[in-house]
């Protein structure tokens, strides 16, 4: 550990302590990213947490997937809800203790008892939204129109993968995250999860045209091409229970 508490970043991840709460399978990721000044951001974080930086600056990304076979505990996926489309709007965390996370600012998804269900339990800002993936020969789009009440907004992504590359600084800083971030019921929970190391490969944007994250309050992102692009074809990922993230880590 460094003398501020904070780990340096890993692509390894620690393994998880105690039961299983789900396990997930993410697919056909885009990874886009810009960099923003950590003090444009701070005021999104939760009590106790602060922004995470890389080189003086912090990350703001645009992330669409699909979900496949989301499963309870170490079970198989649920049949029809285990399985669907999302794009979140993140950002990169670090606790009191040093552990680094992610806060979303928004996670849209197609399946709205998913929705309801994640909003409820933990305090995740889910949305309900139209959404399509297509895959046309290397190329893959990912189109997203906002259904939530009192909030308007479209999407439309299209990249082209390329060849696998070893993994950067920055790459590692953004998808190396062992957890998540979210203040509920008046406390601030750290949700730990477990995958293995992402597969990153480059990508070309041939489409960007979001309003997805002028929805969250970031109007002038999308204005500008990101800093940071990639493509993995996906992991598998196990989320343990929630704990207190003012609680201290385990040696």
């Amino acid at each position: 550990m460094s003398l501020s508490g904070v780990e340096p970043v890993s692509s390894r991840a620690p393994e998880l302590t105690g039961p299983l709460m789900m396990n997930q399978n993410w697919r056909d990721l885009t990874f886009l990213h810009w960099a923003v000044d950590p003090d444009e951001v701070a005021h999104r974080m939760p009590p106790g947490v602060r922004p995470d930086t890389l080189d003086g600056v912090t990350y703001v990304g645009l992330i669409p997937f699909r979900m496949v076979g989301a499963g309870i505990a170490g079970g198989p996926g649920i049949p029809w809800l285990g399985s669907f489309l999302e794009t979140n709007v993140r950002l990169y965390s670090v606790d009191d203790t040093g552990r680094r996370g992610i806060v979303f600012l928004s996670l849209d998804a197609d399946r709205a008892a998913v929705v309801v269900g994640a909003r409820a339990a933990f305090g995740l800002p889910y949305r309900w939204a139209r959404m399509r993936y297509r895959k046309s020969g290397d190329v893959h789009s990912y189109d997203t129109q906002l259904r939530h009440p009192g909030t308007r907004a479209e999407s439309r992504i299209v990249i082209r993968p390329g060849a696998r590359r070893r993994s950067t600084e920055l790459d590692d800083f953004v998808s190396a995250r062992w957890g998540l971030h979210v203040h509920w019921w008046g406390r601030t929970l750290y949700v730990p999860n477990h995958h293995e190391a992402w597969p990153v490969h480059d990508a070309e944007v041939l489409v960007l045209d979001d309003g997805l994250l002028a929805s969250v309050g970031l109007p002038d992102l999308a204005a500008r091409p990101p800093d940071h692009v990639a493509f993995s074809p996906g992991v598998h990922t196990e989320f343990g229970f929630p704990g207190d993230a003012a609680r201290p880590r385990r040696s």
